[in-house]
């Protein structure tokens, strides 16, 4: 499962640091924990990024004391980090004939396409997708290889992070499918993409149905791997908006930094390169409209 909780600023803010922006923002964490109350977890853990540790306190403090597992942070789970652009206000526009270079030199952060463009010192989406499946080597699967070696059954593990990053680490998981790594198949992240704030995505894992007990030299399990559910947010139904900039009158652009934060595409955008709209530059805290 995996959760998203970002901010509302019109700033580059991927490992820029904040707490939760506004009221309406913790609400939405407290609804987020309450509704996942039911879930016995046996490992919480999330990025170390103020936005998603308030949202993952949030949970785990709503999980019985009894039972009530450790909470964990990995800066793995980190948003998508935009370099030199951090903290700088992104635009859509670009002055006619200046180049990236000059922008910056300008203190002008323009949106970037493309799955290998970013910022200096910053990371592109290939190289967050690589940081995704070191996240699902360093903190997935040894849960699995335990999982599978002391035969436990329902283990529930909730991942905290951030709505690029999560589509990312969702297409890694789901990378560990037998079928589709016996075949050599490609999985298209776009498809897990386009969260709402606080909203979560469920992966469930078990044995593939196959005579092999093993996939490679090292023993790693046969597993079939299902995402059961995407973007789901009925703990957000009958929240108030906040007076202020959600309570604004509607902005369609609001739709399109939204999906495009959750990793989706916007209007008009279908033929962009996977896993890539125009801007990633704002973080989404607007209880959807109807």
């Amino acid at each position: 499962m995996s959760i998203v909780i970002l901010t509302f600023k019109d700033i580059w803010a991927g490992w820029k640091d904040a707490p939760l922006s506004n009221h309406g923002t913790i609400q939405q964490a407290k609804a987020a924990g309450e509704s996942l109350s039911a879930i016995p977890f046996s490992y919480i853990i999330t990025s170390p990024l103020l936005r998603a540790y308030s949202t993952a306190q949030a949970i785990h403090s709503a999980q019985p004391e009894s039972t009530r597992p450790v909470l964990i942070s990995s800066p793995l789970l980190r948003e998508q980090h935009f370099g030199i652009a951090e903290g700088n206000k992104w635009t859509f526009t670009r002055e006619l004939g200046l180049s990236d270079e000059g922008h910056w030199a300008k203190g002008i952060f323009p949106v970037l396409d493309g799955r290998q463009t970013k910022f200096p010192k910053g990371e592109s989406l290939d190289d967050l997708r690589d940081r995704a499946r070191q996240t699902v080597k360093d903190l997935v699967v040894p849960i699995i290889r335990d999982v599978v070696k002391e035969k436990k059954e329902n283990v529930h593990v909730a991942l905290v992070s951030h709505g690029l990053c999560i589509s990312e680490v969702v297409a890694a998981v789901v990378a560990l499918d037998y079928e589709r790594r016996s075949k050599g198949l490609e999985v298209p992240d776009r498809q897990y993409a386009g969260l709402l704030n606080t909203a979560w995505t469920r992966v469930t894992i078990n044995l593939a149905d196959v005579s092999e007990t093993a996939v490679d030299e090292n023993g790693f399990p046969a597993l079939s791997v299902k995402v059961t559910d995407v973007n789901c947010h009925k703990h957000l139904e009958g929240l108030k908006r906040q007076k202020g900039i959600g309570s604004q009158a509607h902005d369609p652009g609001q739709s399109d930094i939204r999906k495009f934060f959750g990793g989706g595409v916007i209007n008009g955008e279908e033929n962009l390169e996977e896993g890539r709209a125009k801007s990633n530059a704002l973080d989404e805290t607007m209880i959807p409209r109807s």
